[in-house]
């Protein structure tokens, strides 16, 4: 299927690793120049070679750093894009943290608001930055990165699972407001995904259950996240077909809607 993104400028925040990165990949072979966002510069740059390297002849793709809990780095890096590509026509924010877990009555203001300052307000950030270049173009599309948590919360993730909740909601509330002036802005909601932050989950679990991770991640699927329909662990490509497809010409009637890649997670139907 062609997306009917070239020459479409995507910004991908959250893009070194992950899901943001390999819906870099995707949308740059179908020819869309990316902006790949992310905070350590040098990461940053191995991504957006990676990117490189799966592009279309004529795609442009820039590693542009910011820290998505500052608003002004935000607002620098939607003038960045305004002035080198004329202004964003995708916005996919992949950028999140597991963030502060554990017992709630045990968990203090700051652990809430770390969580809630990058999973929540970083998307509210980045869709006030770059809705404007959207309007002025008639055509835009967005794409935030919510969780199953969202639907199905887990008792030790409770800033987490209210983050993406919020997420979820934000995305209903501008499809509402914007989708009339052609902005299409739509949810995807991954579950237990090969990413860093589960890695880093599995990493955790394997020292403390004295295992390897191959072995933690078994455990996991078993006695964690049994109802995952499919038995496994998904990959961070299988998130991205579905986001790239919510960025295409093809989603042309689809906005405020929340697409689960879970695997058969969330056992709720309406959910």
């Amino acid at each position: 299927m062609d997306l009917a993104v070239k020459g479409r400028t995507a910004v991908i925040t959250g893009g070194d690793s992950g899901i943001g990165l390999a819906t870099a990949m995707l949308l740059a072979s179908e020819g869309a120049h990316i902006v790949l966002n992310d905070k350590t510069k040098e990461e940053l740059e191995t991504a957006a070679e990676k990117v490189r390297e799966h592009a279309w002849e004529n795609s442009r793709v820039v590693a542009v750093t910011a820290d998505l809990t500052q608003n002004g780095a935000v607002q620098k890096l939607a003038a960045q894009v305004q002035e080198q590509f004329g202004g964003a026509d995708i916005l996919v924010n992949s950028a999140g943290i597991r963030g502060a877990a554990g017992d709630f009555l045990k968990l203090s203001d700051e652990d809430l608001y770390n969580t809630i300052d990058i999973d929540l307000m970083g998307a509210v950030r980045a869709c006030r930055a770059f809705i404007p270049q959207m309007q002025a173009k008639g055509w835009g599309r967005i794409v935030l990165i919510s969780s199953e948590n969202a639907l199905q919360p887990y008792e030790d993730e409770s800033p987490y699972n209210a983050c993406k909740a919020g997420i979820i909601n934000l995305a209903k509330c501008l499809s509402r407001t914007y989708s009339k002036e052609g902005l299409l802005i739509n949810c995807v909601s991954p579950a237990y995904i090969a990413t860093p932050m589960t890695d880093e989950m599995m990493q955790e679990l394997a020292e403390k259950r004295g295992t390897s991770e191959a072995e933690a991640v078994e455990w996991f699927l078993k006695n964690k996240r049994p109802q995952i329909a499919v038995g496994r662990r998904g990959e961070a490509s299988e998130v991205a077909s579905v986001i790239a497809f919510l960025c295409s010409e093809q989603a042309s009637y689809i906005t405020g809607s929340n697409f689960r890649a879970d695997g058969g997670s969330v056992e709720s139907a309406f959910g």
